[in-house]
């Protein structure tokens, strides 16, 4: 009897100690994995919003990037890490969405691994070639590309990237021979297309705009369904000779399966804070982010489709990881 009531006493104990947890959280400063090198639209996002979590929950939140493998190898050091709401990740459809059939050996699992939070936005890539191709829209660069097969490069932040998949759906549909050139993240694909080394690429507009607004690129579609509000003039790849096409890319905030619901609930709500800012919407929307602040329950959903969605484009278009 004794030990029984030990044992109540424990379990009391622990039920008390639960909510207080949550409620004193943080205690201490939080790592937000960003599973891609600086400069890019997930490294962008996640220093906006760590920053607007350190100033609004008094612990500092550092921005950890573990960039590979197409964001995989950051990942799963947080799909590893306690679920003790002191480790965030950055996720993207990469990561959670086309890794799951482009790598049979992933080493970790997305549905099971993790807890969405937030469903923090949904960013347009964008087909832009370097100036020096000669071509002026979709119509001429498919016509280019059937004239010289193989001999045309795109860039991509990786095997199994958003970019990289924008890509091969492009010459899936459009029945083009161009040759993928995968690199370590946005920032040096970047850098060989400025510079010329390769001719075209289908990053985010986060990445592109600035680039594109100074003629430095030449934009020629955007992938969703619709059009940009960022760059209305340029068609969606879509209109502009390619039916049937439409890409996109989304960052979510994850944390690793585990951590107490009352947690992920405070950690939605200082997303939903840090979203509805003035300052931290208007550079994204300014982005050509569209903003989205789905809860994990509706995140949870749009990630399940999105794995269908890219499963299929995976298959069909025959993509294996090298």
């Amino acid at each position: 009897m004794h030990a029984l009531k030990l044992l109540v006493l424990a379990w009391s104990s622990l039920l008390v100690m639960a909510p207080a947890s949550a409620q004193t959280y943080p205690t201490h400063p939080i790592r937000w994995i960003s599973p891609w090198p600086p400069g890019g639209s997930n490294d962008i996002f996640s220093r906006a919003i760590a920053q607007k979590f350190t100033e609004s929950m008094g612990q500092t939140v550092v921005v950890d990037n573990k960039p590979g493998a197409a964001g995989t190898l950051g990942t799963d050091l947080a799909a590893k890490a306690p679920g003790d709401g002191y480790t965030i990740v950055m996720g993207s459809s990469p990561t959670h969405a086309i890794a799951p059939s482009m790598y049979p050996q992933l080493p970790y699992n997305p549905e099971r691994d993790f807890i969405p939070v937030t469903l923090v936005a949904v960013v347009p890539n964008v087909l832009v070639v370097h100036p020096s191709l000669p071509v002026k829209d979709v119509k001429e660069l498919i016509a280019y590309a059937k004239a010289n097969p193989g001999k045309l490069n795109f860039a991509s932040a990786g095997n199994g990237s958003s970019q990289h998949l924008s890509g091969e759906l492009f010459k899936s549909l459009a029945g083009v021979d161009i040759v993928h050139i995968p690199y370590k993240g946005t920032a040096p694909a970047l850098n060989d297309l400025l510079a010329g080394q390769v001719q075209m690429s289908f990053d985010n507009i986060t990445t592109l705009l600035p680039h594109i607004q100074s003629g430095k690129l030449r934009a020629l579609g955007v992938t969703p369904a619709k059009r940009s509000s960022a760059l209305p003039e340029v068609p969606t790849i879509a209109e502009a000779g390619v039916p049937g096409y439409e890409a996109s890319v989304w960052f979510g905030v994850l944390v690793p399966a585990g951590t107490p619901a009352p947690i992920v609930a405070k950690l939605h709500q200082e997303t939903m804070k840090a979203l509805d800012s003035a300052d931290l919407k208007a550079r994204m929307t300014g982005f050509g982010a569209e903003v989205y602040g789905f809860g994990p329950e509706d995140f949870q959903a749009f990630l399940k489709r999105d794995v269908e969605k890219w499963t299929k484009v995976v298959k069909t278009a025959g993509i294996t990881a090298p």
